[in-house]
C-alpha cells in the first residue's frame, strides 16, 4: 500500500502544475460517502492553487489545495474512496486504476495538439455537452443556434440536460466495458433526454449502444423515430406500447431497422438490459418500469417519478392525522412515502440506491431522481423495514405487489 501511495504522489508531482487541465476522480467504493471529485487549477491572489469540486449526495463542496497537499489528497482518495483517477494536461493523459485487490495500474499517454487552460477562479462551468459545439437535437429543440450558441431563454434547459448526463457519467464505470450497451427508456415522451443519452454514449464516449424508447402516444413515437433517422442514430429506436406489457427479445438479436412511424412492436434488446430509464412515468407506471428493471437484472436504474396517487388514496394512520387532515400536506407526504418504498425495495433486491435532486424539464416540483446500481447480494433487512412501515400506514404499493 505504501508503494502505491509513493507512485501516485510521484505522478501528481510530475503532472500537477500550470499545464494541468483537470483531474477527475471517479468509480467510488461507497457512493453514500462521496460520488465524484473534479480538480482544476486556479489563480488566487497571484498564486497557483487547485480547486476541488466534490459531489457528496446531492450536495457540492469546494476546497482549494496547494500542489503537495493535492498530491496527498489524491493518494488518500485512491487508497480509501475511489478506483479511478484521470489526469488531463495540455500534453498528456494519465490514468490511475485500482483493482478490487488494491493493485494499482498507472498509464500515461501523450496527447496530440494543445489545450488552453483557463486559470480564472470563476470560469464558465464545463458541461458534458459543450457550449459552442452544435448538436442536432439541441438545435431542433431550440436550445442551440446552428452555430452551437446557447439561446439565453433556453439556458436552464441546457443545464438540466447536462445535469442528467452527469448522472450517467457517474455510473459509467459500473456498466460493461465491452460490447453493446442495451438501454430502455420507459415513457420517453418527446425524448429530449433519450437523444442526449444516445449522443453522449455513442458520439462522445464511442460506445456501441442500442436504446429503445417506449411511449403510449403514437404521434410522439412517429416524430421521435423520424428524428432518429434524420440524425443517423441507427442504434436508437422508438416503440409504441404499454410499460406493463413490454418484454425484451428472446433471441439476443437487436433488429437494426428503425420504426419510422407506425409504432409497431419494433426492435427489442435480447436477453439483457444494462440500463432502465423512467422519467415522469405517471403514477404506478413508474412501479411497472422498476419491476421490469429488477426482473431483468438491469445494472443501472434511473427513475424520476411523476404524479403519485396510489398511496394518497390508501394512507390511513391515526397518529399522523395532524398532517393527513391537510390535503396538500397529505399529497406531498404520500409522494415521499411512495419514493421511499421504491428506494428500499430496490435495496432489498440488490441495488445500491441514492435519492438525488434533479431539476426536471418542465420546472415542476417533481424533482427527485432515484438511482440504483446493482451490487452483489440482497439486503434482507430492507423487506422487513418496508413491511413494518406500510402496515403502520395501511398501504400496499404497486411495486410491492409486482415483486412479491
Amino acid at each position: 500500500m505504501e508503494e502505491n501511495r509513493k507512485h501516485i504522489i510521484e505522478l501528481m508531482r510530475d503532472t500537477v502544475d500550470e499545464r494541468l487541465y483537470q483531474i477527475t476522480v471517479s468509480n467510488p467504493r461507497n457512493r453514500e460517502k462521496i460520488a465524484k471529485a473534479k480538480i482544476r487549477p486556479v489563480m488566487l491572489k497571484g498564486s497557483l492553487c487547485f480547486q476541488e469540486t466534490a459531489y457528496v449526495g446531492n450536495q457540492v463542496f469546494h476546497k482549494n489545495f496547494e500542489k503537495e497537499a493535492l498530491a496527498e489528497r489524491i493518494a488518500e482518495y485512491m487508497e480509501e474512496d475511489f478506483r479511478q483517477c484521470e489526469i488531463e494536461t495540455t500534453q498528456e493523459r494519465a490514468v490511475i486504476l485500482v483493482s478490487k485487490k488494491g493493485k494499482i495500474n498507472i498509464s500515461r499517454k501523450k496527447t496530440e495538439g494543445s489545450r488552453d487552460v483557463d486559470l480564472s477562479h470563476n470560469r464558465t462551468k464545463s458541461y458534458i455537452l459543450e457550449e459552442g459545439r452544435p448538436v442536432p437535437f439541441l438545435i431542433d429543440l431550440g436550445v442551440q443556434t446552428k452555430e452551437g450558441k446557447i439561446i439565453r431563454a433556453k439556458y436552464d434547459k441546457f443545464k438540466q440536460i447536462n445535469r442528467f448526463l452527469e448522472f450517467i457519467e457517474d455510473i459509467l464505470p459500473t456498466l460493461p466495458k465491452e460490447g453493446t450497451l442495451h438501454i430502455i427508456d420507459f415513457g420517453c415522451g418527446k425524448s429530449y433526454l433519450t437523444f442526449a443519452v444516445y449522443y453522449y454514449l455513442n458520439k462522445l464516449q464511442g460506445r456501441d449502444v442500442k436504446i429503445t424508447g417506449l411511449d403510449l402516444k403514437k404521434e410522439v413515437i412517429r416524430h421521435c423515430g423520424g428524428l432518429a433517422v434524420k440524425y443517423g442514430y441507427n442504434g436508437l429506436c422508438f416503440v409504441q406500447g404499454d410499460i406493463g406489457d413490454y418484454e425484451i427479445g428472446e433471441d439476443g438479436i437487436w433488429n437494426e431497422e428503425i420504426q419510422e412511424g407506425e409504432g409497431g412492436t419494433g426492435p427489442k434488446p435480447g436477453k439483457k438490459v444494462d440500463m432502465v430509464i423512467t422519467l415522469h412515468a405517471c403514477d404506478t407506471a413508474t412501479d411497472h418500469a422498476l419491476a421490469k428493471a429488477v426482473e431483468w437484472g438491469a445494472e443501472v436504474i434511473l427513475s424520476v417519478p411523476c404524479c403519485q396517487h396510489e398511496v394518497n388514496k390508501q394512507i390511513d394512520c391515526g397518529e399522523l392525522q395532524p398532517i393527513l387532515k391537510y390535503g396538500l400536506l397529505k399529497e406531498r407526504m404520500s409522494a415521499l412515502i411512495t419514493d421511499a418504498v421504491r428506494a428500499n425495495i430496490l435495496e432489498e433486491n440488490g441495488y445500491q440506491v441514492q435519492v438525488l435532486e434533479f431539476i426536471d424539464m418542465e420546472h415542476t416540483p417533481k424533482n427527485i431522481l432515484i438511482r440504483g446500481v446493482k451490487k452483489k447480494g440482497k439486503d434482507k433487512t430492507a423487506a422487513g423495514r418496508v413491511k413494518e412501515m406500510t402496515d403502520f400506514l395501511h398501504i400496499e404499493t404497486a411495486l410491492q405487489k409486482l415483486l412479491q
